[in-house]
């Protein structure tokens, strides 16, 4: 096993938690991430504040500003450290789907050509490395909206008598046929290109295809980041807004740490090419009815939201991970934090911040 950890987007939420996490796991953490949240939704969503933390607290770390779509200069520092990187967590990307439908070639190059950029590097210098792939449940596209959805006080939820109510949606879900957004298919192409990897070249890969990821370490926006935005509004007071289906739409939120230590667990005993859905499952999830009730109660303030009529296009009016499949593989892993647990560190890191 190589004694270096490579971590694209190790500004953003997931990959500054694993560069916290894994920092004493290897001798060496590499992070790669050039700001592009910045230029994607502008300065408040900047990430060097993380860089700059990362840098101070985590004595191992390696910060290189290199962006994945530059094959060059990916050349130079896959030459550097060649077979000594022995994990690659890639969660670099362009990760809001009404984003990409402003720029699809950026997109699409990020996400897609940008994935292909890291596993080609890898297989080419590294190929006994675990290759971990942050994928999203977009791939889905709108198909979970064809379920049978009974529509509840603050909730919409699926019919009791369905296999998906008891655990939620498994990976069988077909990902063909739907529409996914732009962003969507950008994510797709990049799925499909790592299990490729694993099951072509028999790369150590793994898919996680993840429902709202979310953590104290975000760095929210409108267009990205729904529990830290949201709080970010309960606590300024800045207007909230809400999209489409009542206000009762529901997400699984995993907390970052949770969805890296899967990574963990994956590394310890990687496979090849395969996939799972990773979230908070029957866990941890909540409408936005209810989520805005909860940072209410956090923030003793009332929010300030208004409602528009129209959905985004390709979104989910009902989603819960079913992670069985993962916890089949890796029975030692389970959640750590809860909904409540999530809204409330987010509180406390940004009133800290």
């Amino acid at each position: 096993m190589g004694s270096i950890c490579l971590i694209t987007g190790s500004s953003g939420l997931i990959g500054s938690e694993a560069v916290d996490f894994f920092s004493d796991k290897f001798e060496k953490i590499v992070g790669i991430d050039n700001n592009m949240r910045a230029q994607f939704f502008g300065e408040e969503a900047s990430t060097e504040w993380n860089t700059n933390r990362l840098l101070s607290e985590v004595s191992n770390f390696e910060h290189h500003s290199i962006d994945i779509r530059d094959v060059d200069d990916l050349e130079k520092l896959f030459q550097t450290y060649g077979s000594e990187i022995g994990l690659i967590i890639h969660s670099a990307a362009q990760p809001s789907h009404d984003w990409a439908a402003k720029e699809p070639i950026t997109d699409f190059t990020v996400n897609a050509n940008g994935t292909l950029n890291m596993l080609e590097m890898a297989n080419k210098h590294c190929p006994k490395t675990t290759f971990i792939f942050t994928s999203t449940n977009k791939v889905y596209g709108d198909t979970p909206n064809g379920l049978p959805l009974i529509e509840k006080e603050k909730r919409w939820e699926i019919d009791e008598s369905h296999p998906y109510f008891e655990n939620g949606i498994d990976e069988n879900m077909s990902i063909d046929q739907t529409k996914h957004s732009l962003f969507g298919a950008s994510k797709v192409a990049a799925d499909v290109l790592v299990q490729e990897y694993g099951k072509y070249f028999g790369m150590k890969t793994g898919v996680f295809r993840g429902g709202c990821l979310t953590g104290p370490y975000h760095s929210g926006t409108q267009l990205h980041g729904f529990l830290s935005y949201l709080m970010k509004c309960a606590i300024s007071g800045e207007k909230y807004t809400i999209f489409g289906y009542k206000g009762k739409q529901v997400r699984d939120n995993i907390h970052s740490w949770d969805l890296v230590n899967m990574f963990w667990h994956f590394y310890q005993n990687p496979r090849e090419g395969e996939v799972y859905n990773a979230g908070g499952g029957r866990h941890s999830n909540c409408s936005m009815a209810e989520a805005i009730e909860m940072c209410e109660q956090i923030t003793g303030k009332k929010m300030n939201y208004e409602y528009s009529e129209t959905n985004r296009i390709g979104d989910h009016m009902w989603w819960v991970s079913d992670v069985s499949k993962f916890k089949k593989h890796y029975p030692d892993w389970n959640w750590k934090y809860d909904i409540n647990d999530i809204l409330n560190q987010i509180f406390i890191n940004m009133s800290n911040r």
